[in-house]
């Protein structure tokens, strides 16, 4: 495939690599220096992975649906708008595969969360809260990835109406806290607290390859398809 890389930071670069790695080639590589890029610009790609900055996300998939060509979405910190740009992708006939978290693992991280919060759900006197660590320079907070875990466990706990971004002892609320320090790609916890003891589910990422990896691997899937999609498509997860 020939891909479009849309935002060639540290994640773009290691989506060059990692589409290199599995035969692939990049056409274009949108930076800031570049940013005005037009949809002729796209012509001639297969597909295109967008890892831009969130204020840039809609203007970015919507080039690409001018340019009729799928758009894999990993920037985060743009999902108010989600449901204007479905509407506008189906609208349109086109593809685009949003996600929070491109990481295999982190989506068997996901499956796993929502089994043990159904199974948590019998034991009301365990509370559940999450803890999110990145780098410095991530932009968005509570990360994409901890939101989709707090919606997890919001579908499979009653008590639970509502996520918060800090530590909170209200029993309708999810506490989320966020942690920033240099040089971590991210960690994601969910921990159950009673007053003996503590369960945790943790998830490690040790490098930037596995979303790298897993973008790649959503756009050779995206390529020739229709319709809005998410990586449990991709990866056949329930």
């Amino acid at each position: 495939m020939k891909i479009a890389i849309l935002g060639y930071g540290k994640m773009g670069k290691a989506i060059e690599a990692a589409a290199s790695e599995r035969g692939h080639t990049v056409g274009l590589r949108v930076s800031s220096a570049n940013a005005d890029f037009v949809p002729a610009d796209l012509a001639g790609h297969d597909v295109a992975i967008e890892f831009s900055r969130p204020e840039s996300v809609v203007g970015n998939v919507l080039k690409c649906f001018d340019a009729d060509l799928p758009v894999v979405i990993g920037t985060t910190g743009w999902y108010d708008r989600f449901e204007e740009l479905k509407k506008t992708c189906e609208k349109k006939g086109q593809a685009m595969l949003p996600a929070t978290n491109f990481s295999i693992g982190v989506h068997l991280f996901f499956s796993f969360n929502k089994y043990i919060a159904k199974a948590m759900s019998h034991y009301k006197h365990y509370d559940v809260a999450i803890e999110e660590i990145h780098h410095t320079q991530k932009l968005d907070a509570p990360s994409g990835t901890a939101i989709t875990l707090a919606e997890g466990l919001i579908e499979n706990r009653d008590e639970k109406t509502e996520w918060i971004n800090e530590s909170t002892h209200l029993p309708h609320q999810l506490g989320i806290v966020s942690k920033r320090i240099e040089n971590v790609p991210g960690t994601h916890t969910v921990r159950y607290r009673s007053e003996i003891d503590s369960i945790e589910l943790k998830h490690t990422a040790h490098n930037r390859k596995g979303f790298a990896t897993g973008s790649v691997v959503a756009a050779e899937w995206l390529k020739d398809r229709k319709g809005v999609f998410a990586m449990s498509d991709v990866l056949n997860l329930s």
